[in-house]
């Protein structure tokens, strides 16, 4: 009898996948091929990436878009549309495919997984601030994503939770998080009340400081989460999101253990920074971090969580127990960013704001 013919080690992968996984690449090439059909041409989206000046994580997606249509006659842009955020999910991803990284006259080659994400470490030699990286793929225009390079010296880091901390979403009820999520045009978005503040008091208070939004948001949508930041003051930083759906092993990915690598991975690459962690007692933020603070005291500054109002409490399904944080590293709470900041400062994590003219109330 002949031996059968190995299976190729791709063909190997995608069977040991998850079903669920297998039926998403499934409807993804279906799709993809429909898309392509329609004249729709690869674009890789760029997201903004971190490092330190011996290496840069390097963060895009690549999809399946209608070519972009050009100025208008009179030689300006057309009026950007209002943005539904169904639309970041009906994007067509493109994965497997191999995605060119320029950056600081060096040229590498990774490839894209199979929802078209690349989230990959390239070793560089980069001056702190922030640098530009050029990525492309097969049949796409290049594209620029901004990387912030940490000082060697830095000792303070940011890392900020987004749902209910620097926005407001009631996330998670699951009706209210699809009205926010595939509904809301993104300009009604809300902010949360004094936070940019706060953190416009934190970077000028430690110059340079690296400011890391940490979210179980997906990937679909980072631009959506970059414009509203720009747009209500926040400090620029890279967003660490995930993909949604299933994955190779699970019928649905982990938001919890998305925030727990990412933090522990910020620990062991950042060494000598202390972070400030701030996030809501309306999920599990304070969880996360207590946990992470109680695994790694050196390296956390402290805790600042903002309590939700009971109206948006009940909307989020409740509040986390707050009691358990502990007492390894200073944990302040309030129910905005002033006070926050007013009990940051109390303890050293900022400087106190000097008497003056109250400031100009936040649109």
């Amino acid at each position: 009898m002949p031996e059968p013919t190995p299976m190729p080690a791709g063909d190997r992968a995608r069977s040991a996948r998850h079903g669920a996984a297998r039926l998403e690449d499934w409807l993804h090439d279906l799709r993809e091929r429909w898309a392509r059909r329609r004249g729709q041409v690869p674009t890789v989206v760029p997201y903004t990436g971190y490092g330190s000046t011996e290496w840069v994580r390097i963060f895009c997606r690549v999809l399946l878009t209608r070519p972009k249509p050009a100025a208008n006659g009179h030689g300006r842009p057309t009026r950007p549309p209002v943005i539904r955020g169904w639309r970041s999910f009906t994007s067509i991803p493109v994965g497997d495919v191999p995605v060119v990284i320029e950056i600081a006259g060096q040229r590498i080659e990774v490839l894209a997984d199979r929802g078209g994400v690349v989230d990959t470490r390239v070793p560089v030699a980069l001056e702190p601030g922030w640098h530009t990286a050029t990525l492309t793929t097969a049949g796409a225009v290049p594209v620029e994503a901004p990387i912030t390079v940490v000082a060697p010296e830095m000792r303070f880091g940011i890392i900020s939770d987004v749902d209910d901390t620097v926005m407001v979403t009631a996330l998670p009820r699951p009706l209210v998080a699809a009205w926010n999520t595939f509904v809301l045009d993104e300009h009604a978005r809300i902010p949360t009340p004094g936070m940019a503040v706060l953190y416009e008091r934190l970077v000028r208070s430690h110059p340079g400081v690296p400011v890391i939004y940490l979210s179980t948001g997906a990937w679909n949508v980072a631009p959506t989460l970059t414009r509203f930041l720009s747009r209500n003051l926040y400090p620029a930083g890279p967003l660490l999101l995930t993909d949604w759906g299933p994955t190779h092993d699970r019928l649905f990915r982990s938001g919890r253990e998305h925030k727990d690598e990412n933090l522990r991975r910020l620990a062991g690459e950042f060494p000598d920074v202390r972070w400030l962690l701030i996030g809501d007692d309306g999920q599990s933020d304070e969880e996360h971090y207590a946990r992470f603070a109680a695994e790694f005291p050196d390296h956390v500054a402290a805790v600042a969580i903002r309590r939700l109002s009971t109206g948006e409490a009940m909307l989020a399904g409740g509040r986390s127990k707050g009691e358990e944080h502990g007492d390894t590293v200073p944990w302040v709470s309030a129910s905005d960013g002033s006070t926050l900041a007013d009990l940051l400062a109390e303890r050293g994590i900022l400087e106190a704001v000097e008497d003056g003219p109250d400031p100009v109330p936040e649109a």
